[in-house]
């Protein structure tokens, strides 16, 4: 070694960000393993690199005593003195070993270590980089597809996209651009293990935050999301800003916002509700596209029932009850649909609760007790 390798371990400190000091001592570490590997020393051994010269020093350390057990660990305090006078007991004795043709070796063994170090910050990097990006959307490119998971590349990093993350009938070509969620971020000993989904419901969340200024800026807010991923998804919304229209914002002119959300799932059905902190209301607004009569809630149980015309039950509960179980998902309440025609039993039922009634302009009338 000589001072191009120790001008070379500065740049590194320079470039990569890797900490000079820890290269000359992770090197040292390297050189002693590489000294007993090849001159079969069973001895304490120190190495030591110059920082200015580059040269290396190899010494063996053996322990002062009063009366020496094991001579290749310790040296009697007679015989240290004779080196030094000003020995005493329990210090170290060292004496340089360096043999003349441990040069090549050290070289090796210090390319190796650095290449190793290299690689190691380079994982910590991308690991620091993406690790703050746990939750959060990516745009990336397909690489490749091996036993139905997706690879596909980050730039820096490739990230994985299982088979349970992937959206129904959606294909992933090569070169394909697309935008997926960060579901995790995690080390290995291979590098950082990046794991994207396209099912997440977080997804349609950062979509819409790209997509509507009011999101991002926090004056519409996303209260909950449900979705079953590749068919349909609800999206319930609120506005403090009374001059604000939170449907309206994430809708936009033409429908052209949530159709830009809809165009990247692939055709996903997406649904944008107006949330309420009256649950009577709020599951009526759940269940659109579908027209409610009424809604009769009961607190303690969280519980609806909630009456429809004729015509709508089968569109309030929708096909094999998706529209209902989405509703239900995203309230987080019981739904319970009938219709009109089976209001009088309903009523009959005479449960604890509330109820809503709507007039012919959609508008809420009053919420009243039950009897």
């Amino acid at each position: 070694m000589n001072t191009e390798f120790i001008a070379a371990l500065k740049d590194l400190e320079k470039e990569r960000g890797i900490s000079m000091d820890l290269l000359v001592e992770a090197i040292e570490q390297a050189l002693i393993s590489a000294y007993k590997k090849n001159f079969g020393s069973s001895q304490n051994v120190r190495a030591e690199i110059e920082r200015h010269s580059g040269d290396i020093h190899i010494y063996f350390q053996k322990d002062v005593v009063e009366a020496v057990e094991d001579p290749r660990i310790e040296i009697s305090l007679e015989e240290a003195q004779t080196h030094d006078p000003d020995f005493e007991i329990g210090d170290v004795f060292e004496s340089e070993v360096t043999p003349r043709s441990f040069g090549r070796i050290a070289a090796q063994t210090a390319k190796h270590v650095v290449v190793q170090r290299i690689r190691e910050a380079e994982r910590n990097m991308v690991f620091d980089q993406f690790s703050g990006k746990k939750d959060d959307m990516v745009t990336a490119t397909v690489l490749r597809q091996e036993n139905k998971n997706v690879y596909v590349d980050l730039g820096k990093a490739e990230a994985l996209l299982v088979v349970q993350e992937q959206l129904p009938r959606e294909r992933y070509a090569p070169g394909d651009r697309m935008k997926f969620y960060v579901m995790e971020v995690k080390k290995t000993t291979k590098g950082p293990q990046i794991m994207l989904s396209r099912t997440h419901p977080g997804l349609v969340k950062r979509l819409f935050e790209s997509e509507v200024p009011e999101i991002h800026d926090g004056t519409v807010e996303i209260k909950s999301i449900v979705r079953e991923p590749g068919v349909r998804t609800k999206l319930a919304v609120y506005s403090k800003n009374e001059n604000v229209d939170s449907v309206g914002s994430c809708v936009g002119a033409k429908g052209m916002r949530v159709q830009s959300v809809v165009n990247e799932l692939g055709g996903e059905k997406i649904e944008v509700i107006e949330w309420s902190e009256n649950p009577a209301v709020y599951i009526s607004n759940a269940l659109s596209p579908a027209k409610v009569i009424s809604v009769r809630v009961n607190e303690e149980e969280k519980a609806s029932q909630v009456i429809v015309p004729d015509y709508q039950l089968s569109l309030a509960i929708g096909k094999e009850g998706q529209n209902a179980r989405l509703a239900a998902r995203l309230t987080g309440w019981k739904i319970d649909i009938k219709s009109d025609a089976q209001l009088a039993a309903a009523a009959r039922n005479n449960k604890e609760g509330e109820y809503v009634e709507k007039e012919e302009n959609g508008a809420y009338d009053e919420y009243q007790a039950a009897e």
